[in-house]
This record gives C-alpha cells, structure tokens and sequence, in this order.
C-alpha cells in the first residue's frame, strides 16, 4: 500500500515521518522513500534528493519517477522504485501533494491518505523556524488556498498543535491500522 502523507507546509509532515521511520524502519514491510526535489540539499528540517531542474526533468523524461508534482516553483517526485515496493506488498509511507491522489488512486490498487493539519498560528511558528523564505513568502503561502482533497475511504486526518510525542504516536498508529 502507498500512503500518501500530505498537507500544509509546516504542519510537521517530515518531522512525523522521520519519528515513523525511527520507529518502523527495521521492520521489513515500512518503506520510507526519500522525494526527489529541485531545492539546495542541506534543509535540515527536509531529507531529499537535491537537483537541479535541468537533472529533474532528464529523469522525469527517462521514466525514473513514479509521481511527479510541482509546487511553490518546484519540482517534486517520488522514485519509481516506489511501483516494485508497492506491488511487493510494502508498506511505503511518503509526503506528498493533495494534488497526486487520485492519480495514486488511479495508479495503485490500495493507497491510503494521511492529512496532517495544523492551526494556522502554529504553521506561521513553523515555518518561520525555518528561515527558508521571506516574510511576504511565508504570508502568500500561508494565504494560499488549499488544494482539494479528493474524497474517500481511505483518508485519515491527524492534527499536530500538540506534543510531538503524541502527534507521532497517533501517526505510527495511523500506519500500523493502513497495514493491517
């Protein structure tokens, strides 16, 4: 199954997964894939593969990727060795758009939807610890309407404004009911 990790910029979408992976990783069915994204390496709030838009679209191109997205004027993607992971039975936990779900849909047989959210005040504290935009930047993006989730079974919605231990507990837990 594909579980697609998704939501607003600074809603601790990574953080989550990274605390998953910890967690998850040793065991056989978890897959954590890292997204290819046209933005510098070095984000320490971020673990992807960094390239150039030149390098993005020559993979795309050669069919290396299995999802594709764009978003804030990059480039996002997720490797095609997600297919051969899914189509074994894995379990592959990934953050990405709202945008790719139904393409996901449309693509894998069982995918599931986890919808991190948070308040409004907390992504702006977020996204400022990052120090990877400006203030007008973080205001447009947090002033941006979000894209539509396509509705189904198979969304599930955590709110992380509180402790991070029990935002990533109910995350793991969320995982563990998408492999059962």
């Amino acid at each position: 199954r594909l579980v697609l990790v998704v939501g607003p910029s600074g809603a601790g979408k990574d953080t989550l997964i990274r605390r998953a992976e910890a967690e998850l990783g040793s065991e056989a069915r978890y897959r954590f894939p890292r997204r290819y994204i046209t933005r510098p390496a070095g984000d320490p709030h971020e673990d992807h593969v960094a390239l150039t838009e030149d390098e993005f679209r020559t993979r795309e191109r050669g069919g290396e990727f299995s999802l594709v997205w764009r978003a804030h004027g990059l480039g996002y993607a997720l490797p095609r060795t997600v297919d051969g992971l899914v189509a074994d039975g894995r379990i592959v936990v990934a953050n990405t758009s709202r945008t790719v779900v139904a393409e996901a849909r449309s693509r894998f047989a069982r995918i599931g939807v986890i919808q991190v959210t948070a308040s409004r005040e907390t992504l702006a504290l977020r996204l400022a610890g990052r120090d990877r935009e400006s203030p007008a930047d973080r205001a447009r993006r947090l002033a941006r309407p979000a894209p539509a989730l396509p509705d189904g079974p198979d969304i599930r919605t955590l709110v992380n404004d509180g402790p991070l231990e029990a935002a990533a507990a109910a995350f793991v837990g969320l995982l563990r009911s998408f492999a059962g």
